[in-house]
């Protein structure tokens, strides 16, 4: 009797943990192991990873020449993570088991499990999920809840599968796959749930086998008090990232709604604010952008917990020197944002994000993707949730409409937003210059975005004369445009193009066009990009603008700053202070020192960078093409704490010295000689790079480099090929014009240029 006991508190035991699961043999290895990679990266993205050593085990075995032991490890591994195996025979009836995972939940957040679905029938339809505890009974397809469901007070759970990229809202036909089951818990404590599958009406197993009972346990989750101070002892706003000991984020990441993110495993918090973590051990690293020292800290919340406390430590603060930090390209809406169906989301949130990043400045850029709803937000000011000094405005990125093929632009500090002639999107020019010419007319900033798309160069040299595709949505275009002369507001010609965007795409593709057309004369600025949540989707301002700015800050003021240039572009651990050749600082005086001959300059600037104290292994050998783009980290020398600062002068480095990045920051000073009218700057590549001082000698214009100007005039010639295509036919005229244009400056600069 006493063994039978045992035996049946043994089975009991086993039933409430759910059973292993039988392997799955005869099945193709490439196809099932792709799925599988999507599977961990689905997994990772929503911030509910598989552990570390099962991950580095799967890959292993993944990479095995015995494919079927393989297929059997990679089962075996990922069957401890299964709440449900599914079952789906040559009939198209579906079964279901109870898998080896924890039945565990957490009061009102999301869980994650996997479902294992041995598919005999070779199914392609949807698999769907449905419980008479849920309160959204198979709720992607949309069904109504069952006659015999409970009423909806006793509806504790949700439930549904993760259905978005990389992973399918349909089964793929394979005879094995891993599914991700997402769950949600109003309740605390002890809740049972009873689960059923099906692909399609009519197609659950009969009796017993077409359900699954699971006993949940719901930890309660604890509200604590935030008490967040920056380092001035001041309420803040922080970004806190907070996993769990299996490598969860907290809150979850699944089904997030704004102002927290889904694609972020870093929320945003302000001093008072709650947050309710259940009981248990955690790692909470806390920041507030790039000039923060990050905090890393082990934290126990338990039934005694009621408050969480931080205070942020800085290594650097520009502002208080005078030099304001900003990103001119941040979205609302698109890309990784939610489209629908709120249509993006709304200043308050945005500002947010900015104000937990320490980014002063937000250009917050209307663009395709839900323009016609974002476009109410747009007010030719300030929006009203700027708080000083943290100040947000909508402006506009021609993108995803009219003259986006040939580049897109950024146009700030607009007066009107809409091109005349329609209300949306559809009657704008296909040639930038044209939205140049009404831009330019009301004052506006204007400069290409994301730089470096379509003019990739082979190598890392910089100055490249490789002659790149301009096939993209990058400054290509610009090649013409910058040309020009536009009339401004008061009807006199200024520079159609303002400045060009860095720090979001490859350095060397972005800097190389800058440096050949410097070298031509022109005087085109840099500002500093995050292209977020497309290009980059961390966070903001992944690449800043620091402008330098004597009196109270203002978004127009900002903005005259970068047109001027004033300012240094930076990923914000580098920076490049008060930059002087000679006694002109850059920005003031037009930028702009006159030599009667041929001599040396006093180059000075004030400079602190910042490394972690070990290495990134990984990033030496991260190709210039690979994210992230702009990094301290890829210029530290060797294993050192050190990084280059170099003077440019005419796209060459003319002076080095190694510099500690230790966060201090130090005076610099060179002697650097100049035989002819140059342009002169200052950089920490690929993380920092300052806007030039054009020396000019004996008032002779910068004509630095026949080969650049040579570079230029073919690279017009390969614009033309691969842009005249996409304008349209009643600006064709137009466009042929604007490139002959270019076609005559250019020849016009090259004979004048006596340098090779």
């Amino acid at each position: 009797m006493r063994r039978l006991l045992l035996l049946l508190c043994a089975g009991l035991a086993a039933l409430a943990r759910g059973a292993e699961l039988l392997p799955v043999d005869g099945i193709e290895a490439q196809p099932f192991f792709a799925q599988v990679r999507r599977l961990i990266e689905a997994a990772d993205n929503l911030g509910t990873p598989i552990a570390p050593a099962d991950k580095t085990a799967i890959e292993h075995a993944m990479t095995s020449a015995d494919s079927a032991a393989a297929i059997q490890r990679v089962q075996q591994l990922l069957d401890g993570y299964c709440l449900f195996a599914v079952g789906i025979n040559p009939e198209m009836r579906v079964k279901v088991a109870r898998g080896p995972a924890r039945p565990e939940l957490v009061e009102q957040g999301w869980r994650q499990f996997l479902v294992k679905v041995h598919n005999e029938a070779g199914a392609t339809t949807p698999l769907r999920v449905s419980s008479p505890e849920s309160k959204q009974v198979f709720a992607r397809a949309g069904a109504k809840p069952p006659d015999n469901s409970p009423p909806l007070a006793e509806r504790w759970l949700d439930a549904h599968f993760h259905t978005v990229q990389p992973l399918q809202p349909t089964l793929s036909g394979l005879a094995l796959e891993y599914l991700l089951l997402e769950l949600y818990s109003r309740d605390a404590g002890k809740r049972e749930a009873k689960f059923s599958f099906d692909i399609g009406q009519g197609t659950q197993d009969a009796g017993f086998r077409g359900e699954a009972d699971v006993l949940f346990t719901c930890q309660t989750a604890r509200e604590l008090t935030l008490h967040i101070l920056d380092e001035n002892s001041q309420p803040t706003t922080v970004s806190l990232l907070i996993r769990d000991p299996a490598g969860r984020v907290h809150p979850s990441q699944i089904k997030r709604v704004a102002p927290d993110f889904y694609f972020h495993p870093q929320v945003y918090r302000s001093d008072g604010e709650k947050l309710r973590l259940p009981d248990g051990t955690y790692t909470v690293e806390c920041s507030r952008g790039p000039e923060s020292v990050p905090e890393m800290r082990q934290v126990e919340v338990s039934a005694e917990t009621r408050d969480l406390a931080f205070q942020i430590q800085r290594w650097i603060d520009p502002a208080k020197l005078g030099w304001w930090s900003g990103d001119h390209h941040i979205h609302a809406a698109g890309c990784a944002h939610y489209t629908r169906p709120t249509e993006g989301v709304h200043a308050p949130d945005m500002a947010r994000h900015c104000q937990g990043e320490d980014l002063k400045v937000g250009a917050n850029l209307t663009w395709g993707p839900c323009f016609d709803y974002q476009k109410q937000f747009f007010t030719g000011k300030e929006d009203k949730v700027s708080s000083y000094p943290y100040l947000l405005r909508y402006d506009v990125e021609v993108s995803g409409f009219g003259s986006h093929r040939s580049g897109h632009l950024c146009l700030l500090h607009l007066r009107d937003q809409m091109y005349p002639g329609g209300d949306s999107t559809a009657h704008w020019p296909t040639l930038c210059l044209n939205t140049l010419r009404w831009a330019k007319a009301q004052g506006a900033l204007c400069g290409p975005a994301h730089s470096g798309w379509g003019l990739k160069v082979d190598g890392a040299a910089l100055p490249s004369y490789q002659v790149p595709p301009f096939d993209g949505i990058g400054a290509n275009e610009y090649i013409v445009d910058v040309t020009h002369q536009l009339p401004g507001p008061d009807g006199k010609l200024v520079p159609a193009v303002d400045f060009l965007s860095t720090v979001d795409t490859p350095s060397v593709w972005e800097l190389n066009i800058w440096y050949h057309t410097l070298n031509a004369g022109f005087r085109t600025r840099i500002s500093g990009e995050t292209d977020f949540p497309c290009i980059y989707g961390e966070r903001v301002g992944l690449g800043r603008s620091y402008v330098k700015l004597a009196g109270k800050l203002t978004y127009d003021d900002w903005c005259e700053a970068i047109r001027r240039g004033s300012n240094y572009v930076s990923d914000g651990r580098s920076h490049l202070l008060d930059f002087k050749v000679g006694d002109v600082a850059m920005g003031e005086k037009q930028s702009e020192l006159s030599l009667t001959h041929p001599g040396s300059v006093k180059v000075t600037a004030r400079v602190a960078a910042r490394l972690n104290e070990k290495p990134d292994p990984a990033m030496p050998h991260r190709p210039l093409d690979q994210k992230p783009y702009w990094d301290i980290e890829r210029a530290r020398i060797g294993d050192s704490r050190e990084v280059a600062l170099e003077v440019i002068v005419n796209g060459y480095p003319v002076s080095r010295r190694n510099v500690v990045a230790d966060g201090q920051l130090r005076d610099v000073t060179f002697d650097i000689p100049i035989e002819r009218s140059s342009w002169v700057a200052l950089r920490i590549l690929p993380s920092s790079h300052s806007n030039p001082v054009f020396v000019l000698v004996d008032e002779q214009p910068i004509r630095a480099s026949r080969r650049s100007a040579q570079w230029c005039l073919s690279g017009v010639d390969q614009c033309r090929s691969q842009k005249e295509k996409l304008i349209a036919p009643a600006e064709l005229e137009d466009a042929r014009a604007a490139y002959e244009h270019a076609r005559k400056a250019y020849r016009k600069i090259l004979a004048e240029c006596k340098a090779e």
